[in-house]
């Protein structure tokens, strides 16, 4: 079985453009998309990378992100943030709140590929 891949969004148009992507590449795509709920499925059974939206619905990204890195269990799944807010304020506070990589919507297929096989080692 190919290595796992936890994809937190809401829009359907990016989990199905996300999902062909890396499935076509031998990865397990699962998806969630209500933030409330995120970071119980994540730590249930941590995937090999989270690919986390910066604004979902019930809790952002960043609280999710945030908690991921406070529980010891998750500490060290890598995580790939996206936003659709390109802003430097996004940007440095994924950073400062652990993020391992941060790409902004639209993004390129190829990028997104790329990111998460270096994110998995």
């Amino acid at each position: 079985m190919g290595k796992r891949v936890l994809l937190v969004e809401d829009e359907p148009n990016i989990i199905e453009a996300i999902r062909f992507i890396l499935q076509r590449d031998g990865w397990h795509v699962s998806s969630h998309s209500d933030g409330a709920t995120a970071f119980d499925i994540l730590s249930a059974t941590p995937p090999d990378v989270v690919i986390l939206d910066a604004m979902l619905p019930g809790r952002s990204g960043f609280d999710i992100l945030r908690e991921v890195r406070d529980t010891d269990e998750t500490r060290n799944v890598p995580v790939l943030m996206l936003t659709a807010k390109g802003q430097v304020k996004d940007r440095e506070l994924a950073e400062h709140y652990g993020a391992s990589a941060f790409m902004t919507k639209p993004f390129a297929n190829a990028d997104i590929l790329a990111t998460v096989r270096a994110l998995a080692g």
